[in-house]
């Protein structure tokens, strides 16, 4: 054991990232991403799901902390860049772990431009600023999102120290702020009864119903950003199941409570079917494409009393968390490139590391370059009016944001599919990490004479997610097509890539993961979980023959 602390302490040292993410910080990291999506996803889910829009945020509620319990316990386990995208590639190989990393990147690509694109929209509904709306001022909108983007990835190329502080004092301001909402709405302009009234006369049909469903994962994505920093968090192992625990309730509370307040303050009403015959339920002041984007402003607008106060306050809160989770979404983007691109997956241009702020430059400035084009595709139907009846055809009358939230909702279902596979998995393939954090609810068995432990909740997560991802294929007609199409796009690039270079293509290279475990749990400074990890695989060997003879 010495020894090998020893000789993990002698390799020579390249450039990595800075430790620099505190307990506070990693929960920041969290928070600034998954706490966003409710100002997002809260009036794409109303708009869809109507008077089951708690069910929606509910089914995917329970999904959402399955996901959580996963993630902790992979991420204190392995504590490394990458998050989803190393457990899956650690768990059933190469291949599969490039795909579930591009799905994640095309999460985190679309990260940054939604909320950038929402943060304008929370922006435009103050007096003073009504020419930065989308709906009536596309270019100007288009202009200021690009802008926000290109400082955000500057940002990040200043450095992840810079980056966090950001995170946290927003994120300590955000938590007291949405608790303010909630609290003003429920004592003045929550009504039971219309909850129950609303709930009966605006239940949506299978549809619309399966599409909420679909939308309202948007609100519990981004939990992977504590994950993401883990290999730049102090003493991973520790802080990573307090802080995500934590920002488990905080979420999973705050979108419940959101969506039960939502109907529960405002009478609905249909309107005429959309172009597909499908029928909708909206109030008067949400549910269309001019409100959806800003819905926690205009709900809070509506509150007696205080809505006049809020109605000045809230945008700026909004905007000011959907910037830091379109950072965030800057932030997990390039660490993911980062890390498949040390375990070449991806090219090695993607893990190089400035010598003298110890980010990876070229990874952030690539993928905000794709959050730039994603941007353009979602804004080009009101940019160019000229063409609009053929992006009309490819859109099929869907806004900007919904078009961002089809593939943001096809990028996590695809991702967390993989991960609940993935840890299962590793349990059986490597019981011999240390796991401080283990989901509940396992069924002790054998597996190869061993004993493991089999997650049955990571079953019910992944039977959720998958559910999920089948409404997104059939609600989501681009969704279907485009998510899709980025997966094939990717692979073709990683098969071409693996030839070029010699490596297997369909297969996995050879991994020494008793090394790399190693070597993770050592420069994590978790020198106590690697002396035990070292234990578990001597114990884990067979008896040697002198062992053999001498026991008989």
């Amino acid at each position: 054991m010495t020894t090998a602390r020893t000789a993990a302490q002698a390799r020579p040292q390249q450039p990595t990232l800075r430790r620099a993410v505190t307990a506070w910080g990693s929960f920041s990291w969290g928070y600034s991403d998954v706490g966003a999506d409710i100002f997002v996803g809260l009036g794409l889910v109303l708009g869809a799901a109507a008077g089951a829009s708690n069910i929606a945020f509910l089914f995917a509620g329970i999904v959402y902390v399955c996901i959580g319990l996963a993630y902790t316990e992979l991420a204190a386990t392995y504590p490394v860049a990458g998050g989803g995208q190393y457990f899956v590639f650690r768990g059933l190989g190469d291949i599969f772990g490039f795909i579930a990393g591009w799905a994640v990147l095309l999460d985190f690509t679309i990260d940054i431009v939604l909320f950038a694109w929402s943060c304008i929209d929370y922006l435009s509904k103050l007096p003073v600023l009504p020419f930065l709306a989308y709906t009536s001022h596309p270019w100007t909108h288009f202009l200021v999102v690009f802008a926000l983007i290109v400082w955000l990835a500057g940002l990040n190329i200043w450095g992840v120290r810079e980056s966090s502080a950001f995170n946290e004092l927003v994120s300590a301001l955000d938590v007291v702020s949405e608790t303010a909402i909630l609290f003003f709405g429920f004592l003045f302009a929550f009504h039971p009864d219309l909850l129950v009234h609303t709930m009966t006369a605006a239940w949506p049909n299978t549809f619309n119903l399966m599409n909420g469903v679909s939308l309202a994962i948007i609100s519990f994505v981004g939990l992977e950003s504590i994950s993401q920093a883990a290999q730049e968090t102090q003493r991973p192992a520790s802080i990573i199941p307090r802080t995500s625990i934590s920002l488990i309730l905080t979420i999973l509370i705050f979108a419940l409570s959101y969506s039960n307040l939502s109907l529960g303050m405002q009478p609905w009403h249909p309107i005429p079917p959309d172009a597909h015959g499908h029928q909708q339920m909206l109030w008067h002041f949400l549910g269309n494409e001019e409100n959806n984007g800003a819905a926690v402003a205009v709900l809070a607008s509506y509150v007696p009393y205080w809505g006049a106060f809020a109605a000045l306050y809230v945008p700026v809160l909004g905007a000011i968390l959907l910037l830091i989770s379109s950072n965030s979404g800057v932030f997990g983007s390039s660490r993911i490139a980062y890390a498949m691109s040390r375990t070449q997956l991806l090219p090695s241009i993607f893990q190089r590391v400035s010598p003298t702020r110890r980010t990876p430059v070229v990874s952030i400035a690539a993928f905000c370059g794709v959050a730039v084009v994603e941007l353009i595709f979602a804004a080009l139907p009101s940019l160019s009016p000229g063409m609009h009846h053929l992006y009309a055809r490819l859109f099929r009358g869907e806004d900007g944001i919904t078009f961002l939230g089809d593939l943001y909702a096809f990028g996590a279902a695809t991702s967390y599919s993989f991960v609940f596979i993935a840890l299962i998995a590793l349990r059986f393939n490597d019981a011999q990490s240390p796991r401080r954090f283990k989901m509940p609810i396992n069924i002790p068995l054998t597996y190869r004479g061993r004993p493991a432990e089999f997650p049955v909740v990571a079953v019910i997560g992944f039977i959720g997610i998958a559910s999920i991802l089948v409404f997104t294929m059939i609600t989501h007609e681009i969704g279907r097509i485009a998510g899709p199409s980025w997966i094939i796009l990717g692979l073709v690039g990683y098969l071409v890539y693996r030839h070029r270079k010699g490596l297997p293509v369909f297969r996995s290279q050879r991994h020494d993961w008793r090394k790399a475990q190693v070597r993770i749990l050592q420069e994590a400074g978790e020198l106590e979980l690697m002396d035990e990890y070292l234990r578990n695989v001597k114990a884990a060997e067979p008896p040697s023959a002198t062992q053999r003879g001498l026991e008989r």
